[in-house]
């Protein structure tokens, strides 16, 4: 029998928890099969113990459209869009700025 994927990331996780591709893993994971309080948790945590990586920003926000906290997810759309500038990642900066047009009802489909 073979170990789900849940449950391989979930003993990576308890073997180093403060892991953050770990964290941002099980969070996708938990997205995946609609787990989103959890998802929502993980993503949250990250924001607050890792800000520098960048790519939950834009996760986290989707997710908070999804859970109809549309304000919560600008907010978070523009902590990354200042979090990819400093580091000067831009296809995240370009992909987080879109986001928040979109989410302002701004986007063009």
């Amino acid at each position: 029998m073979s170990i789900d994927r849940l449950e391989q990331l979930q003993s990576f996780y308890e073997e180093d928890p403060d892991d953050p591709f770990t964290r941002f893993a099980l969070a996708q994971e938990h997205l995946k099969r609609d787990h989103l309080e959890k998802a929502r948790s993980f993503f949250e945590e990250l924001v607050e113990t890792d800000p520098d990586y960048v790519g939950t920003y834009y996760h986290l926000g989707k997710l908070y459209e999804r859970l109809d906290r549309v304000d919560e997810a600008l907010s978070i759309y523009e902590r990354g869009i200042g979090v990819a500038r400093e580091q000067g990642e831009q296809k995240a900066l370009s992909e987080l700025q879109d986001a928040k047009l979109k989410a302002e009802g701004v986007g063009f489909d």
